[in-house]
């Protein structure tokens, strides 16, 4: 079975990685390198471990989540198409299974708001891994928070967390935002098809989703 640290090894995905996190850097978009595929992975594995889902589920779960925006090496428009179509040749080259590289193109096809929705399990864990990563960190150039909304409100967020609760039936994003950098309008003003895609992933996985900021749930 290919795993998710043979995939990080690959020479391919490094580069892929590295490039498109160059090239969304130059259009002015948040980080989305190693860390946010990494972080991603691990929130989309949790998700599914924390749900009783089976390791191998997990694991394809985690390859998706961390292969999930290398697209954006060549545009932004329609990038989780193009990076499913380039991590299935990558993971060819890797021999994994056809069934399982299918299960990943296909969460990675479909994890982006504007065009894809929750088609399987591993899907819906890499949309919640993709969306509940807002922090501070993502942020490039401070100096631009005042000018760009999407700087300033991932700026503001000093800590973000997805709880599962599964004898609950609950996943719940927990955010902690600093109202003195921007305002929690303004969180829902760019992120709220996010949190769309959100509810409708949890409810794949019979969860119900909730927002909480600040300790006010909000959804």
């Amino acid at each position: 079975m290919v795993t998710l640290e043979d995939v990080k090894k690959n020479e391919q995905v490094k580069a892929l990685i590295a490039k498109a996190d160059e090239v969304l850097g130059v259009i002015g978009y948040t980080e989305h390198g190693q860390r946010h595929a990494s972080l991603s992975a691990n929130i989309a594995h949790n998700i599914l471990t924390r749900l009783n889902h089976s390791e191998k589920r997990a694991q394809l779960a985690a390859i998706s989540a961390y292969l999930h925006d290398i697209g954006n090496v060549i545009n932004r428009d329609y990038h989780a198409q193009v990076g499913a179509v380039l991590a299935q040749n990558i993971l060819l080259e890797m021999k994994m299974p056809l069934e399982d590289i299918m299960e990943i193109i296909a969460a990675i096809g479909n994890h982006d708001e504007k065009d894809g929705q929750p088609v399987s399990d591993i899907c819906a864990a890499v949309i919640l891994g993709d969306k509940s990563d807002v922090h501070s960190s993502r942020v490039r150039t401070v100096k631009m928070i005042k000018q760009d909304i999407h700087d300033r409100v991932n700026y503001a967020a000093k800590s973000s967390f997805l709880r599962v609760e599964e004898d609950k039936g609950i996943i719940t994003l927990e955010i902690k935002i600093d109202t003195s950098i921007s305002q929690v309008m303004e969180y829902f003003e760019i992120f709220l098809s996010r949190m769309v895609v959100c509810r409708r992933a949890a409810e794949f996985l019979k969860q119900k989703f909730q927002l909480e900021i600040n300790g006010q749930r909000l959804l």
